[in-house]
């Protein structure tokens, strides 16, 4: 016998995911927008905040989705904020200034992931995240 008829056949695709019905482009692109606005909080200072809050203030009422994920956005950004001020104080023992650097990696990673995520009208929830506003 050929080793060709022994072959095992190549293992199924891994299933899409979850994305949510009757999404319009306009809305993932909006909700990818309340994630990715945070980015600009590396240029501007507190940019990371209202980029996300200006978003999801703008078209909250306009698409059920971007409000969802604007919410997420913002929580998740006060959330990183509160870790910097945090790592701030915490530099005076030497801790902080090992953290910041990881709490502005996991920052950027993430933001990212959601907007690619919320691009493909999945909703996203970010770990550790505190749900300040709801």
């Amino acid at each position: 016998m050929s080793e060709e008829n022994n072959a095992n056949p190549a293992p199924p695709a891994p299933p899409e995911a979850p994305q949510m019905s009757g999404l319009s482009n306009e809305a993932k692109q909006w909700g990818m927008f309340a994630h990715l606005s945070a980015l600009i909080g590396f240029l501007i200072p507190l940019g990371s905040i209202l980029g996300p809050l200006i978003v999801w203030q703008i078209k909250k009422a306009e698409f059920p989705f971007v409000d969802d994920q604007g919410k997420e956005a913002l929580n998740f950004q006060i959330t990183i904020a509160i870790a910097v001020i945090v790592c701030i104080i915490l530099s005076f023992v030497l801790i902080g200034l090992l953290l910041l650097p990881v709490v502005g990696i996991a920052a950027l990673v993430l933001t990212i992931i959601a907007g690619v995520k919320a691009n493909n009208g999945e909703t996203y929830r970010y770990p550790m995240t505190l749900r300040l506003i709801k």
